[in-house]
């Protein structure tokens, strides 16, 4: 019932300038007057809720909480204009989330929210008085009919006339709501009137129910949830930099702390972190970094809870705001899109970095997401290298999942649950696939094939050498892996890519880089960006095929044109460098390559031509024995110094050709499929060697 209390003892404070306007009302209005009859409906209710109150028949301290005539009277149900039983004690507790005011260390009673309040914006003592005064009619429904009598303009609210007869300083009110903290940061707001006097008070947007210990919330302000604190980020929590902004939230100290992040998730879970860090509560909105009313609403419905106000600032694409919270009373967390806040002013600024999580705290997150075996946490850990924040969510849809089937969930579910939640979410240009080529279908020579298995591997045991050994910190080691397929066309790069994702147990990010690279400026670079977050999200295998319109030589800047072109290619240089997961570059001429790339690549693998065993192993893979009348296998082998995608289109199309014949592929077919290869990729045919009969030549 700690919420009840709250809300009576608001009630009690609010009854003493009930009691200062009653007092008024009977010494200016004469006896049997509509004035007289509303000072005794007052006193009344004001004796009623000062019975009620938690600390017993006198009301708690308070600016003027015992001014003016005590009423020994009470109220009856019944009493008092347009009446009804409507005592605040009657409404029932309010929201369990509410500050408490029995809550805080060692059981000591929390300060009530009214006087957070004051504190927090430095409130005079007669803006606190201001302040009951108009949550009076917010009280009692008899209330607010008789501020609507005595309002020249009709309105259910106390006038500022009234508050000059109670204050008995006009020039001191005056200069209060004009420059007042109090109006000044949109608690209390004077409504149109004629004039000065005629002005009604009110105060902000359901800030009297938040004062009051009630969850409520202003309408025109969209709230937001940063959810509970995700396992996994102790380690982070331990950066010098997050301890210092840790003890900045306890401190009432105006400061600004920034967090760096480029996903929404995984920011608003660091500032649930370091909220529940500082042991602070957290209430946040989303609203434009310029919007001064929305931040005052903010800041003053965080200040009503005791909490910490969290900004997530609005932003137009391409545009920068500024982010201006000079005046702004007390720390306040804000995040918004990369680049789009520059803030200004003199307020001190605290950046808050997002990452990366140690492994430890990454298997710690999948641990507490799929409890399982020992070691399923680091197989986890190494496949979907994924922020804590990400890993909850994800553990989230697999336990939802688990529920519907009645069967525990495992890595299968999560990896399925990884590829819904980033293909939802894929920029133009991109497919994910699910990938189900081995090893087996690859044909390479020895080393190629044993590079491509060393950069799986890289993958596997990347928390172990990077982070347990020390290689990310000594040696400057990149978690991620970029490997450059390079060779003819149709020696296997693409394919290879898939194996590599098939190994890697993750899906296959395919870019049509044509989509990539636009004639616009800037264009390029964020279609990359949202490509290579996009990959991070899911942890699939990115491959970036034919890439060498990405990836081409920087060249002297000979026009506008080639310094963008210059430009695109650093971004991806850097963006590369930051890259977590592995990302797959194929071409067919190296040479188009710029040297800066090829520097920065773990494995640059030369996909030859295949000579003729191989040839011989390529087309038995694609062709089954059974399906073949009168071998001539190795002889084509021979004959046709073919890449593999000849072979294979070669097989299918002679298998056609013999299902539309009826009968067994033959020599002949596989010759006919093969000489249209040729004419395709317009290159002489060689011929029919004599040892295959029945071919038939194209005719013209």
């Amino acid at each position: 019932m700690a919420d009840l209390r709250v809300s009576l003892a608001l009630s009690a404070r609010a009854a003493g300038q009930a009691q200062r306007v009653a007092a008024l009302l009977s010494a200016s209005c004469s006896p049997g007057s509509s004035g007289h009859a509303a000072a005794a409906f007052l006193h009344r209710w004001a004796a009623s809720v000062v019975a009620a109150a938690p600390d017993g028949p006198a009301a708690p301290d308070g600016p003027a909480a015992s001014d003016g005539p005590a009423a020994s009277d009470g109220l009856a149900a019944s009493e008092g204009p347009a009446a009804s039983d409507g005592l605040v004690a009657s409404e029932g507790p309010a929201a369990s989330d509410g500050p408490a005011a029995s809550d805080g260390p060692a059981g000591r009673a929390r300060p009530d929210p009214l006087t957070v309040l004051a504190t927090v914006f430095g409130l005079d003592p007669v803006e606190v008085d201001l302040l009951l005064l108009a949550g009076l009619p917010e009280e009692h429904e008899g209330l607010a009919d008789t501020f609507r009598t005595m309002n020249p303009c009709s309105e259910p609210v106390p006038t500022v006339g009234l508050a000059a007869l109670l204050t008995g300083d006009r020039a001191g009110l005056r200069r209060l709501l004009a420059e007042g903290p109090a109006v000044r940061h949109g608690l209390l707001r004077l409504t149109d009137g004629p004039t000065f006097h005629e002005r009604g008070l009110a105060v902000a947007d359901r800030l009297w129910d938040a004062l009051a210990g009630h969850d409520a919330w202003p309408r025109q302000l969209r709230r937001i949830d940063a959810g509970a604190v995700p396992p996994g980020l102790d380690g982070w929590l331990a950066l010098p930099q997050v301890r210092h902004a840790v003890r900045a939230l306890r401190r009432p100290e105006a400061r600004t702390l920034l967090v760096s992040a480029d996903d929404e998730t995984i920011a608003l879970s660091r500032c649930a972190a370091l909220a529940s860090g500082a042991g602070r509560r957290l209430v946040g909105a989303r609203a434009a970094a310029d919007d001064q009313a929305a931040l005052a609403m903010l800041v003053a419905h965080a200040a009503a809870r005791g909490a910490v106000p969290l900004l997530v600032a609005e932003a137009v694409q391409g545009e920068t705001v500024r982010l201006e919270l000079s005046g702004v009373p007390g720390p306040v967390l804000v995040w918004g899109p990369p680049g789009a806040l520059r803030p200004v002013g003199p307020r001190p600024l605290l950046g808050v970095p997002s990452g990366p999580v140690p492994a430890a705290d990454r298997r710690a997150a999948w641990r507490a997401a799929l409890p399982g075996p020992p070691g399923q946490d680091a197989v986890l850990a190494a496949r979907h290298p994924l922020d804590p924040a990400l890993t909850a969510a994800v553990a989230a849809d697999v336990h939802s999942l688990s529920r519907l089937s009645g069967v525990a969930a495992g890595p299968r579910e999560a990896t399925e649950t990884i590829r819904c939640r980033a293909g939802a979410e894929l920029p133009a240009g991109v497919r994910l696939l699910s990938p189900a080529a081995g090893w087996e279908r690859l044909v390479l020579p020895a080393e190629p094939a044993a590079q491509l298995r060393d950069a799986v591997a890289r993958l596997e045991h990347a928390a172990l050498v990077l982070d347990e050994w020390g290689l990310r910190e000594r040696a400057r080691a990149a978690h991620g892996v970029r490997l450059l397929l390079t060779g003819p066309p149709g020696t296997g790069k693409s394919l290879a890519a898939e194996v590599i994702a098939t190994a890697a147990g993750t899906d296959l990010m395919v870019v049509d880089v044509s989509q990539v690279v636009s004639k616009w400026l800037g264009e390029t670079e964020k279609n990359l960006a949202a490509i290579f977050e996009a990959a991070e999200r899911v942890q699939a295998v990115l491959l970036l095929d034919e890439a060498d319109a990405l990836f081409a030589a920087r060249t002297a800047i000979s026009g506008a044109h080639d310094r963008w072109a210059n430009l695109e290619t650093a971004y991806l240089l850097q963006r590369m460098d930051r890259f977590d997961g592995m990302a797959v570059l194929t071409s067919n001429l190296r040479a188009n390559i710029d040297p800066a790339f090829l520097r920065r690549m773990d494995f640059v693998v030369e996909f030859p031509l295949p000579d003729e065993a191989r040839r011989r192993e390529l087309w038995r893979l694609h062709l089954p024995e059974r399906l073949i009348a009168g071998g001539g296998l190795d002889l084509l082998a021979t004959v046709y110094p073919v890449p593999g995608a000849w072979i294979r289109n070669a097989a299918v199309a002679a298998a056609f050709l013999a299902a539309q014949d009826g009968t067994a592929v033959s020599p002949a077919h596989l010759a006919k499929a093969l000489a249209r290869e040729y004419a395709k990729a317009g290159r002489p045919f060689p011929g029919v060697p004599a040892g295959i009969a029945g071919h038939r030549e194209e005719q013209p």
